[in-house]
């Protein structure tokens, strides 16, 4: 690798990384502060004090292998927006109140400004809506990178619905399919299922001129994915929407060695127990990421459904879905019913783990962006259940371009939460889909040509993250470019040389 440990007597490259409050993002942006400490840059991960401990297991496991990570605290603004004291993430924000967490964004602008001017780092990598870091860093003469947790495709999307706005005519409720201008593929999309700064005004839609213009004037944006994976799409957005991007997923694959906990290594090893009494590629493993919601009945609809189907499979139900556990969100009996062929475990799983075990054959996944690239790193089929956000987007990348996965419900869907609670995915629809995710050799023809597909993304992941791929270059290439930055003294406009 070209980037190297500062020398004896040299200044050592400081880099703060500056996550959104959320796992999804603080997660991979940590790990992409951890394969730059392992590359002999100084990084400090920059959080508010309850989220030190989604990110203190990964800082820790790079302190063991002897690359040391930072991690400075600075307040969460509870009383600005009426939250309690330790509630500081969409993970942990009762979902009522989850529009307090996006305004908590503008509320820190102050406090990321004076961190940044007291420690003056040589390089700030700050999320998406901290738009005014852009400025700060101008001021100091820095390079600010944007991080992007999600893929080019979706990004690009998104951009090219904001820009063109093709659903401008259609009446709420209307969910005639329309085209997506100006994209290498067609895909079609629902006024239902865009993400909401599209369909209200809400906290982004009021900063996402400001986002842009940020990404635009500043030094580059890093993405969570490989070049190999959405090709004409990193092509797309590098040429439209950011001065330089770099290509720098899967994240989950850059983490060296285990990460230590103990409570999470008992769960582990119950899951990896069960799942090896099971049959090569027969379990279907269903887990909706850090914050989606269900209702109750959704819950039992998707237990009856389950059982109904036959398959083995690993559900990840979350902890907090009740207050007695998630236990009277379950049909009575049910774990009963369907042990030694089922298991459910609640809180958190190691998904790499059960996604890349032998016995994982299909995933049924919200399409987060990181459960995307996990799951098209594993090499799995995917059963589609978006909720929110991009996460439809993401749906048409898997189902409709890689062709490695199908919908698990064809009816009407809705990426607001409360009109989402309306609706019902049935029981029968969940049987009837997981069912033909039998094991290897049992499947029909679409779920063989689907696994076909998927399996030759692992080697694509596995060969981007390796010395000489994509991903493994663009990280040298961002460091050693942030480096000639400060060695030139500094660009006003951000521009590199």
């Amino acid at each position: 690798m070209s980037s190297q440990v500062a020398g004896e007597g040299e200044a050592p490259f400081r880099v703060f990384f500056i996550p959104f409050f959320v796992p999804s993002h603080m997660i991979p942006m940590t790990k992409l502060a951890c394969e730059f400490a392992a590359r002999g840059v100084d990084s400090t991960v920059v959080v508010t004090p309850a989220n030190d401990a989604i990110i203190r297991p990964f800082v820790d496991q790079a302190a063991r292998t002897g690359h040391p990570v930072h991690i400075l605290h600075y307040p969460f603004p509870s009383s600005v927006v009426g939250l309690p004291e330790g509630v500081e993430s969409l993970a942990t924000v009762h979902p009522a109140e989850e529009g307090k967490i996006y305004q908590a964004v503008d509320a820190v602008q102050g406090e990321h400004g004076r961190i940044l001017r007291e420690h003056c780092p040589d390089a700030v990598v700050a999320d998406v809506p901290y738009w005014w870091t852009t400025d700060v860093a101008r001021e100091l003469g820095i390079p600010r990178v944007t991080f992007f947790p999600m893929g080019a495709f979706p990004l690009t999307v998104m951009n090219r619905l904001n820009s063109h706005r093709p659903f401008g005519g259609l009446a709420d409720g209307d969910n005639r399919p329309f085209l997506v201008p100006g994209l290498p593929d067609p895909v079609e999309m629902v006024k239902s299922e865009l993400p909401n700064f599209l369909r209200f005004h809400d906290q982004l839609t009021e900063n996402w001129d400001r986002i842009k213009k940020a990404n635009l004037e500043c030094f580059g944006g890093v993405v969570n994915t490989f070049y190999e994976l959405e090709t004409k799409y990193c092509d797309q957005f590098r040429h439209e929407e950011s001065r330089d991007v770099f290509y720098v997923g899967p994240l989950s694959k850059w983490l060296r060695g285990e990460v230590a906990d103990k409570k999470a290594a008992a769960k582990g090893a119950e899951c990896m127990a069960w799942l090896d009494k099971q049959a090569a590629a027969s379990v279907a493993y269903v887990a909706f990421g850090s914050y989606g919601h269900f209702s109750k009945q959704q819950h039992w609809e998707m237990a009856r459904g389950l059982e109904a189907s036959g398959r083995p499979f690993l559900w990840a139900l979350k902890e907090r879905v009740s207050g007695s556990g998630g236990a009277d969100w379950l049909p009575e009996g049910f774990e009963e019913r369907v042990r030694g062929r089922g298991l459910v475990v609640r809180g958190w799983l190691p998904q790499e783990a059960i996604l890349n075990h032998r016995a994982t054959g299909a995933f049924v996944t919200h399409l987060g962006w990181n459960s995307t690239l996990e799951g098209l790193a594993s090499g799995l089929p995917m059963i589609t259940w978006p909720l929110a956000f991009e996460q439809f987007i993401n749906e048409r990348l898997v189902v409709k371009i890689l062709r490695v996965g199908v919908r698990m419900w064809e009816g009407p869907r809705s990426s607001v939460a409360e009109e989402a609670a309306q609706l019902l995915v049935t029981a029968d629809a969940i049987a009837r889909v997981v069912s033909r995710f039998a094991a290897p050799g049992e499947a029909d023809a679409e779920v063989e040509a689907m696994r076909k597909r998927a399996r030759k993304y692992t080697l694509l992941a596995r060969a981007a993250v390796s010395d000489g791929g994509s991903s493994w270059k663009d990280i040298d290439r961002l460091i050693d470019a942030l480096k000639t930055f400060r060695l030139n003294g500094g660009e006003k406009d951000q521009m590199r040389p």
